[in-house]
Order: structure tokens, then sequence, then C-alpha cells
């Protein structure tokens, strides 16, 4: 069979359902190649991350027997077959990004967080999906996508793995600070990374706490490379937004402020977004008053 495949997302970052997806089609003698306007094939896949906020499928392909649509862009009620699942990527359909891994050690998160698909498609429970063998063969990077690795059950064996394997690794998603404890910084320890990620993503939630275990047993010492997602434009005030970004940049973490839904999201939050990502320094709701209503200037 000749097989086509399309990054509906582009390719600025590696897609691993069409890795996967290509890996398995080889393997059983078919011809791969990124889908051609001007070619017939019997297979084309296409594939996306992002819904229409920021992804638009404007891809029609008349040249296939059959398209077979997949990915989170399309809706939480298609995953791909367990034997493809389970089929190490094709790292070769992306060569800017040669020498780092890509995957999933678990899947699922028990926070069903209103903002996030991950509950609702992958589970309500963090589960041990796979060993790092499965997709890492000694590349110099990985790049683990895991939603909430630390309420796996098995996260200490897993995080065992990430250590022994002396590659960097970058907790894509973040870590759940909710659930660092003593034992599981201590392993985190052992695994080089660039930066470790975590999120402060509801602002009627006091995570400070949290936050400063982390600090009393972590040997990142930079600042820098403690960094925290910091979720706007999601049921927050401006002030609230602030309170999160002032208040982790007092404790030794760098913020990066994350817009919900950025093509709604009021001038204010859009102006913050870029002076914290940028600038990193602290702010008061005066330094705003500029996107203030007038009496809001004054208050």
């Amino acid at each position: 069979m000749k097989i086509g495949l399309i990054d509906v997302d582009s390719h600025n970052f590696p897609n691993l359902c069409l890795m996967k997806l290509s890996a398995y089609h080889k393997a059983a003698g078919d011809k791969v190649e990124w889908w051609r306007p001007f070619r017939r094939y019997d297979i084309v896949y296409k594939s996306r991350v992002f819904t229409d906020t920021y992804s638009k499928d404007e891809i029609t392909v008349r040249n296939a027997a059959r398209v077979i649509k997949g990915g989170t862009g399309y809706g939480a009620d298609n995953a791909l077959p367990y034997d493809v699942e389970h089929t190490r990527p094709d790292y070769s359909l992306y060569p800017q990004f040669s020498g780092t891994a890509y995957g999933f050690l678990s899947r699922g998160c028990p926070r069903n967080c209103g903002f996030c698909i991950v509950s609702g498609k992958e589970g309500r429970k963090s589960v041990k999906t796979a060993d790092l063998s499965e997709f890492w063969d000694g590349q110099k990077e990985i790049k683990l996508m895991d939603a909430n690795l630390l309420a796996c059950a098995d996260h200490e064996n897993l995080i065992e793995q990430l250590a022994q394997s002396r590659a960097l690794v970058d907790f894509m998603q973040g870590l759940d600070i909710r659930l660092v404890n003593r034992d599981n910084i201590s392993l985190l320890n052992r695994v080089r990374t660039k930066a470790v990620h975590f999120a402060w993503d509801n602002p009627n939630e006091d995570l400070t706490g949290h936050f400063q275990r982390f600090l009393d047993f972590t040997t990142v010492k930079s600042s820098r490379n403690r960094r925290v997602y910091v979720l706007t434009n999601y049921g927050s005030t401006h002030e609230q937004d602030l309170y999160r970004v002032n208040t982790l940049r007092a404790m030794g973490f760098d913020p990066y402020v994350m817009i919900y839904e950025r093509p709604t999201a009021p001038p204010i939050t859009r102006h913050l977004q870029r002076w914290v990502n940028n600038k990193r320094i602290f702010y008061t709701v005066n330094d705003f008053s500029d996107y203030l209503p007038a009496k809001r200037r004054h208050d």
C-alpha cells in the first residue's frame, strides 16, 4: 500500500501519532511519504493536536481511497490502535529534530481541569503505559509528554528509568507541584534536566506551600530553570494573574504566562504575557493603567 501523511499543525513540532503510523506501515512493507496532491494513495492520515482556534484544517484530499483523521484537534474520541500506539516512532520523518526522543510513560490525569481534555480522553487516573525503552534508543534528549507523571503509581520506577538514561529530559507538560514530596524530589534530582516545569492554573488555589517544599529539597539552583506555567483568561482577574506572577518571582521561580483561547483574551492579558515572558520583572496594577477602564486606573 501507499501511505500519505499530513501534519495539519505544520512541522514546527513533531507529530508523534504520524511517526508511529509511519513506523507501523513501514514495518508492514508499505511505502510511506508526506502527502502530495498529485499522487495517488491507498490511505492518507491527517493528524492535528490543536483545534480550529489555532490550527485550521484547510487541506482537501481527493487523491486517496481512504482518508483517516486523528488527534485531539479532531476530538477526544479517537485513539491509535494498540499495536500502533506501542510502535517505536519513526524519527526519520522529522530529521530537523534528530537526537531527541518523544513519548509517553503514562497516560491520564485525576485533576479533570475544565480547560484540559486529558481526563476526558485518557481517563481520570494516571497509569503507566510504557517503559522508556519503547520510544528511546539512546538519543541525547528526551521530551516527555505525560500529563501528570507524579500521579502515576509507578512514577518512581519511571523517573528512575529517566535518571539511568543520562539523557537530558524535558518534562514538557510540567509536573504536578501538589504531588511533590521529599522522596520524588530526590529522584528528580538524579534526572538530567535543562529545567523543571510546573503550573499554577487555578488562581483560587494557594500553592505557595507546595512550591516552598520543592525549593527545600531540589538541587535546581537557578530560578530561570525553575519554571511555572501561569494560566490566564480562564476565570481569573488581572489582579489574580499579577499575584501569581509576582509571588512566583519572589519565591525564586520563573513564571511563564499561558493564555487560554488567546483570540478571546483582553489586551491587558496579552500585554501581561509579553512583559512577563520577555522582561521577567515585577509588576503592579498601575503598570497596566493604559489597558484599564478609567475608573479602575484610580482605584
